[in-house]
């Protein structure tokens, strides 16, 4: 246990042994930052690497990596990189690598077991119902895009399909 006082970790420096208690049993030690911060870390994650900074280091790190990428700077400062003309974050309007129904703004609830369909537009949701089948989620995320996104298209049926 004393031998964790004055050992470096990355830029965490041991100073002290924390009173802090947790669920999993690990002793818990106070360090103090390179950057001037203290933090209260566990044990095991400074032996084994997890925890190298009070998280100045991520900082710094995505700092560089953003000056380095050419695409990230050219877009910086135009809030329409962010936002469609209709007010929907383009994040739901892009599949992710997480994304597991194969379609932008469906997803499984394990808990409740049903599929649930999202939309918001100007942070609201104009979508957020659960359905028991995933072709009735499906359906419904459609719709909300044909009503937010595409309104000149779907005038006459978007009345029709929010109407039931």
């Amino acid at each position: 246990m004393r031998q964790m006082l004055g050992q470096r970790f990355g830029r965490l420096m041991v100073i002290a042994r924390a009173d802090k208690k947790v669920a999993n049993g690990n002793i818990q030690w106070l360090c103090d930052c390179d950057c001037g911060r203290q933090i209260v870390v566990d044990g095991y994650r400074l032996r084994s690497g997890q925890t190298r900074s009070c998280g100045c280091l991520r900082q710094a790190t995505s700092r560089e990596n953003s000056r380095k990428n050419a695409a990230f700077q050219r877009r910086i400062g135009n809030p329409s990189n962010l936002i469609h003309a209709n007010g929907v974050f383009l994040n739901s309007l892009v599949k992710s690598k997480r994304n597991k129904s194969g379609v932008i703004g469906v997803s499984f609830d394990q808990k409740r077991q049903c599929w649930f369909a999202r939309l918001m537009v100007n942070h609201h949701y104009v979508l957020l119902k659960s359905f028991k089948s995933y072709d009735e989620a499906v359906a419904a995320r459609r719709q909300a895009e044909a009503a937010y996104l595409h309104p000149q298209n779907s005038k006459m049926d978007s009345t029709a399909s929010f109407s039931s």
